[in-house]
């Protein structure tokens, strides 16, 4: 298995970015003096390389918002995804089918080619439970359409923190989100074909929100997993990823800590990562029995 320094020609895609755009504080600061709300998620398309949407953890959204959005932001943009909270908050993960099949019957799929994982973000309070979160797992579509469905869990709980939860998700390909917060456990094993990082750190004090150094560690770190490697100095709670790929493809979200600070936290890293056009991993293709999501009632 490729080392942090293991040198390798291909790499994936790192993509770096925030939560959501609209925000009263990043006015005057991020976006320009004057620039009209509408044109927000344009402006910070353009300096961002990906954008994770909270709000559809909320609510539905409509197709023609996820169409708008699309349309809105440049060729080779992702927005990641809250997957709805109506399936992570509950009990019996098994009860969640119809919860699952309405989030995406709601339009998801317009995003199209920008469609990037779906994170399902569970309560601190839920504790592991090995059946029941396979059960769930069992219920993710890996394809809708023809297209493939990458998805990721953030479990805050540390029941979680056991090498039989990470042989869970490699069973099933599914990515478990590396939390950087204090209060929240670190699970930083790769389990899928690609690496989601929720970054929780950043300082009002700093310009860039994280120090130099901080941000020179995460942009090694991301360049290692994205050609297939494991950052040494991150410690393992199961058995090192078998048969690793040789390219994955990273998303890096600077969220909340002092959150004024997220759009320069994430450009600053960019700064730091080799440009998307030397990415040569890709989802990877859909299983032939593929999954539709039914409308709901």
């Amino acid at each position: 298995m490729p080392s942090a320094s293991t040198k390798l020609q291909a790499a994936g895609a790192v993509r770096v970015g925030i939560g959501g755009w609209t925000f009263e504080p990043w006015r005057g600061v991020f976006y320009p003096e004057g620039l009209p709300q509408k044109r927000e998620l344009e402006y910070a398309s353009q300096h961002l390389t990906s954008i994770e949407i909270n709000g559809t953890y909320y609510r539905s959204q409509k197709p023609e918002s996820f169409a708008r959005w699309r349309e809105e932001t440049p060729d080779g943009f992702v927005f990641s995804l809250k997957g709805t909270r109506f399936t992570t908050n509950r009990r019996v993960l098994a009860e969640a089918g119809s919860s699952i099949e309405r989030f995406f019957a709601s339009g998801v799929m317009e995003l199209k080619e920008k469609l990037g994982p779906i994170n399902w973000q569970f309560l601190p309070s839920k504790q592991f439970d090995p059946d029941d979160f396979e059960a769930f797992l069992k219920l993710l579509p890996r394809s809708i359409d023809g297209r493939t469905v990458r998805h990721v869990v953030e479990v805050r709980h540390d029941s979680f923190r056991v090498p039989a939860f990470i042989a869970l998700l490699r069973a099933y390909d599914v990515a478990v989100v590396l939390t950087d917060k204090e209060s929240f456990p670190e699970i930083p094993d790769v389990t899928a074909p690609f690496v989601y990082a929720r970054l929780q750190r950043s300082s009002e004090d700093i310009e860039t929100g994280y120090a130099a150094k901080a941000l020179d560690l995460w942009a090694e770190r991301a360049r290692t997993w994205s050609s297939g490697g494991t950052p040494a100095d991150l410690g393992l709670i199961g058995e090192p990823q078998k048969k690793a790929p040789a390219a994955r493809d990273v998303f890096v979200y600077m969220i909340n800590g002092f959150k004024p600070k997220a759009p320069a936290a994430a450009m600053a890293l960019i700064e730091r990562l080799p440009p998307l056009g030397n990415a040569t991993a890709k989802p990877p293709a859909p299983p032939k029995s593929k999954t539709r999501a039914r409308r709901a009632g």
